[in-house]
């Protein structure tokens, strides 16, 4: 069964950063990738980042790329999302997903098959 836990969001004022982890467990497959997703009420869930296990590659949402960057620690099994020079409009629940395919785009959240609880980012004065 795999499992995906979410840690590290909060409040935190415009121009401030915060780093997301999601912990994995529980992978059959040794081709992976991991995804960042964001979403705010009313609105479908939006994809951020992805990496790859085979290789590392990462890719963003053209509307992030320089401001936000995904990374991996393999012997902790964490992916991690560094946020930098947040905005008000980031604010949303932030969630990483996992599928036994590599990405080539952050893509939609339906090409993903296992979801983490999510996590609040709040940014705000």
């Amino acid at each position: 069964q795999v499992q995906l836990v979410e840690s590290g969001g909060g409040l935190v004022q415009p121009g401030g950063s915060l780093r997301l982890s999601c912990t994995a467990s529980g992978f059959t497959s040794d081709y992976y990738t991991i995804g960042w997703f964001r979403q705010v009420p009313g609105k479908e869930r939006e994809g951020v980042s992805c990496i790859n296990s085979s290789d590392g590659s990462t890719y963003y949402a053209d509307s992030l790329k320089g401001r936000f960057t995904i990374s991996r620690d393999n012997a902790k099994n964490t992916v991690y999302l560094q946020m930098n020079s947040l905005k008000p409009e980031d604010t949303a629940v932030y969630y990483c997903a996992t599928r036994p395919r590599n990405c080539h785009r952050p893509g939609y959240y339906t090409e993903y098959d296992w979801w983490g609880q999510g996590t609040q980012v709040t940014v705000s004065s």
